[in-house]
């Protein structure tokens, strides 16, 4: 069982660079990195609505449950 981290795939259809996302939400580069990654171990609901909010999407759209 695993959380899957699609941010990745949610910016590149946005057409959004790490960079740009990180000024428009307010998270620095290298913690937006470790999410992107899928290496971060957990993210507050703000950051995830912030998130949503910015790249126009579900939190659906940023995580997958996989068994």
């Amino acid at each position: 069982m695993e959380i899957i981290v699609n941010l990745d795939v949610v910016m590149a259809q946005r057409k959004m660079s790490l960079n740009e996302l990180s000024e428009k939400v307010g998270i620095s580069l290298s913690n937006l990195s470790i999410l992107k990654t899928g290496k971060a171990k957990a993210i507050r609901f703000s950051t995830l609505a912030t998130l949503c909010e910015v790249l126009d999407c579900q939190p659906s759209d940023i995580l997958e449950y996989k068994k």
